[in-house]
């Protein structure tokens, strides 16, 4: 063909020879064109296989360990990253029509990340150990009066002693942990483990390894794909978590491209991301909170007190300062974006130095002279509104207390706030309640069930009752929500419940901030807007993807 075509170019006039070269080349061009439009149209871009990810974090991992995990967001990250639920393992579920008896019927041939099989043991061991109370596991509240029973290697039965109208939500929050590992470890030792940081899981991740500092700082931790995962396999084949002391050095390692991911800023961090990034707003069922300890300073059992202290709280005034409006206020233990809501009876609260004022002098408290600070005769003693509040090293979190203390002094409440680490409060405080008032924050997953969080059982650790709060109603309708399948009355319920919170006010509630997560322009998949905790940004991890290939539809 070639032959042919230079002899017939050999032939040409040098004019001729121009017109042919331009009507060949014109030709190769349609034709390029054609296939290229013909490719685009046969193709269609499509996420592939490769690439990796580096997750700052701000903190330190303790406990990963589903059981024993607390309020630690650096443990609950690679929980949800390393670990499967229940529900995640299941083929099947049969509920009874009573809503008493639950069958879980395991996939086939499941493997933990070592290669060990999972059976109905480990999910029977799982749910026996969070009730033992000596593993003192903070899910221990949600599986009271549940009883497990093995029907086969792959089939278990749970058995409840009336209907709970959140068991599901349960079920998709109980990861498993491996029998072959931790049966032989007391479990009063659990927290003494070296799988605590080397974990065993079945999750879209597995551990490698991880690296500290001489001073025993953990600065990274190694995951890659478990090739033992039931799920789709994820598409990034390195992921890595990086964890820094504070948010200026993670803010600095993301501006130098050392981590591509990060989470839980505030807006004015947030504006010193210098590279091109993408930048999520996401709205999640948690709130922060001051919680009284009315054991702790006789003060805080008189109502007046907790009232005041309420009322001289501007929680507009510290989500603008804090979060340039990028926050709810709260005023009950129900954020607006949850079931069961009730809107109207916090019509009448409002932040007023006045009104906190007059609530207090009206029942006998007078300044001192020289300090300026309310005191008054309680039981023969003279008790002042002089307190000690703890407070987590977070940012935003002391930025709140210094305007809520600037606030409150002016008219005569001394706080002085004790800055600690997230790690210790996890570690030491929340265990010993040692507290006047602790500013913390609640989650609350993806139901409206404050029973963790108010009710009388869950005074003491590891429950999560912080205010130590007890009210033989409130437990009676807390129980009730749990028990009550018919959403009219569980409606009924949570109202009941926010009036009488709001009355005894054992904590002041303060505002509901959204989750900031900035992320590369190339991550693909991960365009949530609601969650339910800052973890499960991770809960389809395994979906996201740094690569893409056009491939034929």
């Amino acid at each position: 063909m070639l032959y042919k075509l230079h002899k017939i170019y050999d032939t040409l006039t040098k004019k001729e020879r121009r017109i042919f070269i331009g009507a060949l080349l014109l030709v190769i061009a349609t034709s390029s064109l054609i296939g290229v439009r013909l490719f685009y149209t046969k193709t269609t871009v499509a996420p592939i296989e490769g690439g990796s990810y580096t997750e700052g974090v701000v903190g330190q991992p303790i406990y990963i360990n589903p059981l024993i995990a607390s309020g630690n967001d650096v443990d609950q990250d690679l929980i949800e990253i390393i670990f499967s639920n229940v529900l995640e393992l299941a083929e099947q579920i049969k509920v009874s029509e009573d809503q008493k008896t639950w069958n879980i019927v395991l996939r086939r041939e499941m493997l933990w990340s070592n290669g060990e099989p999972i059976t109905s043991d480990d999910v029977i061991f799982t749910i026996e150990t969070i009730q033992d109370p000596d593993t003192n596991s903070p899910l221990a509240a949600s599986w009271q009066g549940v009883a497990v029973e093995r029907l086969s290697e792959r089939e278990i039965r749970l058995t409840l002693r009336s209907p709970f109208a959140f068991f599901e939500s349960n079920l998709k929050n109980l990861k498993i942990i491996p029998q072959h590992i931790f049966s032989a470890i007391p479990n009063a030792n659990f927290r003494l483990s070296d799988f605590n940081l080397e974990p065993v899981g079945s999750g879209p991740y597995v551990f490698v390894k991880y690296q500290k500092r001489k001073d025993g700082f953990i600065t990274e931790y190694n995951l890659s794909v478990n090739p033992n995962y039931t799920g789709s396999a994820p598409l990034i084949q390195s992921f890595k978590f990086k964890f820094f002391s504070n948010f200026d050095e993670a803010i600095e390692a993301f501006n130098k491209r050392e981590i591509d991911g990060l989470g839980g800023l505030d807006f004015v961090k947030l504006q010193n991301l210098k590279i091109p990034r993408e930048v999520l707003e996401i709205t999640m069922p948690r709130y922060y909170t001051i919680f009284l300890n009315s054991n702790a300073n006789p003060a805080l059992k008189r109502p007046e007190v907790r009232e005041a202290l309420s009322q001289a709280t501007d929680r507009n005034g510290i989500i603008e300062l804090v979060f340039e409006n990028k926050a709810l206020p709260i005023f009950g233990p129900i954020p607006s974006q949850t079931e069961g809501y009730a809107k109207d009876i916090y019509e009448n609260e409002a932040f007023s130095l006045e009104t906190a004022q007059k609530t207090l002098e009206a029942q006998g408290w007078e300044k001192n002279e020289e300090t300026g600070i309310y005191e008054r005769s309680i039981g023969g003693e003279v008790v002042k509104l002089d307190f000690e509040i703890i407070v987590p090293d977070i940012e935003f979190l002391t930025n709140t207390i210094e305007a809520i203390r600037t606030s409150w002094e002016s008219i005569g409440i001394q706080i002085t706030p004790v800055i600690l680490e997230p790690a210790e409060i996890t570690r030491s405080v929340l265990k010993t309640r040692n507290y006047q008032m602790i500013l913390f924050g609640n989650i609350l997953n993806d139901s409206p069930d404050v029973f963790s969080f108010w009710h009388s059982s869950e005074r003491f650790f590891p429950g999560f009752n912080l205010s130590l709060y007890e009210n033989r109603t409130l437990d009676t309708l807390l129980e009730s929500v749990r028990g009550n399948i018919a959403s009219t009355t569980r409606q009924k319920a949570l109202r009941e419940i926010q009036e009488i919170i709001l009355k005894d006010r054992p904590a002041i509630f303060l505002y509901s901030p959204n989750y900031i997560y900035a992320m590369p322009k190339n991550l693909g998949e991960f365009n949530d807007t609601t969650l339910t905790k800052p973890s499960k940004r991770f809960e389809h991890v395994e979906s996201w993807y740094r690569r893409t290939a056009r491939v034929f539809k």
